[in-house]
């Protein structure tokens, strides 16, 4: 059986998440997500941890949600269908309120959800090769439980010229969007990641949390009401024709009916 994801912890108190489904390029299904909620919180409790890194093996950091998990929400009740949402939105509050600097390893291309796990770091460094997408639209979906996460990094402005087009760019354009705060051939990665970990553990595990904390209090509010936003927004697009229409079109291996116009 494939376990996940993966926690290693050395002997500084750094742990590794390693998202370990790369034949699916790390895609967020239910078990994924179970596992990186579970991950947060026992990172969170245990005082030995000074910062978490989370990456993926294979050649995708994440390719976004499931699409066969997708289409069973699209098949279901309103009752699962709520559910589903929510588990995405637990899991990304889970990342964002981590109380331990999370860091993004990004060795590979990130899309959809991808995205949104590199908006709850607090710093991401990217391969230069990767790419990037918030490729929802084109299957009649939106970003939606995402979007506090991706707004809070990017500000609407910079989140306006790419959350709706499904446009694929690349690490440099990630950088100039506030998505990564550095790319790098992949051989430096490793470093780039160390670069960012080195000064924490110079720091007071208490003040780092607090100070996390605090950003939170004093930044974009991402409470209950925005989060049950998120989910009714991605449960009604899960009820529309458009979304049907193109997650049958994926497994079809054809075009939707908007892109044959």
């Amino acid at each position: 059986m494939t376990v996940v994801l993966t926690n290693e912890i050395d002997a500084r108190g750094v742990a590794t998440l390693t998202m370990n489904h790369p034949e699916r390029h790390n895609a967020l299904s239910a078990e994924m997500m179970d596992a990186l909620i579970r991950a947060a919180a026992d990172l969170g409790a245990d005082p030995a941890v000074r910062a978490v890194v989370l990456t993926g093996a294979g050649k995708s950091f994440c390719a976004g949600g499931d699409l066969a998990w997708m289409q069973r929400q699209i098949a279901a009740g309103p009752e699962q269908r709520d559910a589903a949402a929510r588990k995405l939105a637990t899991m990304l509050q889970a990342l964002n309120t981590l109380p331990r600097p999370l860091i993004g390893r990004v060795q590979g291309q990130a899309f959809g959800g991808g995205l949104g796990l590199m908006s709850v770091c607090d710093v991401a460094v990217g391969a230069d090769h990767a790419k990037f997408g918030f490729t929802e639209t084109r299957l009649g979906l939106i970003p939606a439980t995402i979007g506090p996460y991706v707004v809070a990094r990017m500000g609407e402005a910079m989140t306006r010229r790419v959350f709706m087009s499904a446009r694929i760019f690349d690490a440099n354009e990630a950088v100039s969007l506030g998505l990564l705060a550095r790319a790098v051939p992949a051989t430096g990665l490793d470093d780039a990641v160390e670069a960012e970990i080195a000064p924490y553990l110079a720091c007071a595990p208490g003040a780092v949390a607090a100070a996390k904390g605090l950003i939170r209090d004093l930044g974009p509010r991402i409470d209950r009401r925005v989060i049950d936003h998120s989910v009714h927004a991605l449960t009604d697009r899960w009820e529309s024709p458009e979304a049907a229409e193109g997650i049958d079109a994926h497994f079809a291996g054809r075009k939707p009916e908007w892109a044959r116009r």
